[in-house]
């Protein structure tokens, strides 16, 4: 997991980088902020797993269950304060910084 979510780190960099060099400094912190909203919960929830996992009795289903619930509402959490708080935001590389940390996982895929 932990390689998925640098990844996804990584990924969100990459497209701040474009975003800034296509539309300017609001687009890339846009870009990273969409990218962010995607990384944190995934590294959250990522980490809860491997708490879980190193207990007695392992994983269950309800913890992943329970830590996916989180992770969902946690995106929706921050890709809304991004929009109430940054007055800047660019709708198109906030999305395209989201997709592209959403999908990097595909990258791994491939790479075997």
């Amino acid at each position: 997991m932990l390689r998925i979510v640098s990844l996804q780190l990584m990924a969100t960099v990459v497209a701040g980088v474009i975003a800034a060099l296509l539309a300017g400094w609001p687009a890339m912190f846009s870009a990273m902020l969409g990218g962010f909203c995607c990384v944190i919960p995934n590294g959250l929830f990522a980490l809860r797993l491997f708490a879980s996992a190193q207990r007695p009795g392992g994983a269950n289903p309800m913890t992943f269950m329970i830590g996916e619930f989180i992770k969902i509402a946690l995106t929706v959490a921050l890709l809304g304060a991004t929009a109430w708080l940054y007055r800047d935001l660019n709708w198109l590389a906030l999305i395209c910084g989201f997709i592209v940390a959403l999908k990097s996982y595909i990258i791994l895929l491939f790479r075997r």
